[in-house]
């Protein structure tokens, strides 16, 4: 029986393949305050901008490839039983080939009603102000925004629980409830921590080894390292 492997994934391995991020910039995305575009209360005050906001991020997608580090991820599924626990709402795992993904912050290729958060249909163009679902309410980005729930949480933390390895990539894991997945592992479960720039690692009771290497450099080393257990 294959061993569990869980890989958290965050914005760090899809900025390789070109896709923006918010974080090393103040606090914007690309001129916009994240709380503009990424918040309830950014949809109410403006939600054309809103709008407009997620369409340009969905064309960008169609623009990008998956890197090293997604076709790494993708390829360690032979070996081992691989769940894939993404912060990012692209589809470059998927495209990478990566078959178990878990999407926790909601993925910019799906739409959903603003009345209903649970019909979730797929959704590859742009949306604007008049575009309904088939309940008659507006579109809306299928994006878990500053503020809302992370249902997908419920789904991720028994995977967590049942790992044998755990990879961190990308992400600082500084936001919640993300942040606290890694509480749920077994204190055996040893963590393999990629970041490039490793400060304010949180406190973690696990066995942990860092790699400070981009993404591509460090999940070849560390799947090196787990086929080699």
């Amino acid at each position: 029986m294959k061993k569990k492997l869980v890989i958290l994934s965050g914005a760090g391995i899809s900025a390789e393949s070109g896709v923006a991020t918010f974080r090393d910039s103040g606090g914007l995305w690309e001129g916009h305050d994240v709380m503009e575009v990424a918040s309830p209360e950014g949809w109410r005050k403006n939600p054309a901008l809103v709008l407009d906001f997620y369409n340009k991020r969905r064309r960008q997608l169609f623009e990008v490839q998956p890197n090293k580090a997604h076709f790494i991820a993708a390829e360690l599924e032979k070996d081992f039983d691989v769940t894939i626990i993404t912060q990012n709402v692209d589809d470059l795992h998927e495209r990478a080939g990566s078959t178990n993904v878990i999407h926790l912050h909601g993925e910019l290729l799906k739409a959903r009603s603003v009345y209903n958060t649970l019909d979730i249909i797929d959704f590859t163009g742009d949306i604007t102000l008049g575009d309904l679902h088939t309940d008659g309410y507006q579109l809306r980005p299928h994006i878990v925004w500053f503020g809302e729930a992370v249902p997908a949480i419920e789904d991720a933390i028994p995977v967590v629980e049942q790992a044998d390895y755990i990879i961190v990539i990308g992400t600082s894991l500084q936001v919640y409830p993300a942040a606290g997945l890694t509480d749920f592992a077994k204190r055996t479960t040893p963590i393999f921590y990629i970041d490039p720039k490793p400060a304010g690692i949180p406190n973690m009771k696990n066995p942990l080894e860092v790699f400070p290497l981009k993404a591509s450099e460090g999940m070849e080393i560390v799947a090196g390292r787990l086929r080699n257990i």
